[in-house]
């Protein structure tokens, strides 16, 4: 892909993701499939097969949307881990490590900060049906 061309394409996917609503996300997405299939096949066809787990998201909590767009909580969850295994890998066994592995996350987990919206998690696991990122209620479907 041409350097030129490149903060056009980033700008359209930002758009894809960053939409408002998932109808607006599927208008981007349509616009960037049309816009690009022809000089890029492979990428759009690989969107194309992913386009509903792509944009999961907005069946969450908009408060969500955040951490679920990002890898960074399992990378630095696992940061702590990974730095300490490197420099004792030959030294333990399988069980040992392990133990060691879980007293690190122990550890670890006292420096993370609460998810933003954790109030809404146990509606999300109660199975709460949300639309756009936002609870779905008698009230609400009527207008909509």
């Amino acid at each position: 892909m041409p350097k030129s061309l490149q903060p056009k394409v980033k700008q359209a996917l930002h758009e894809i993701w960053q939409a408002e609503t998932r109808e607006d996300a599927y208008k981007a997405f349509d616009w960037f499939i049309k816009t690009y299939e022809d000089k890029y096949p492979k990428a759009t066809l690989t969107l194309q097969k992913d386009r509903e787990e792509l944009l999961a998201f907005y069946d969450f909590p908009a408060v969500h949307w955040q951490s679920l767009r990002t890898t960074n909580p399992i990378e630095s969850t696992f940061g702590t881990i990974r730095h300490r295994t490197k420099r004792s890998k030959s030294c333990l066994t399988k069980d040992g490590m392990l133990h060691m592995m879980f007293k690190l996350s122990e550890c670890a987990q006292k420096n993370w900060r609460k998810q933003r919206g954790f109030d809404y998690l146990a509606k999300v696991i109660t199975g709460v049906k949300l639309k756009d990122g936002i609870e779905v209620t008698a009230d609400n479907q009527i207008a909509a």
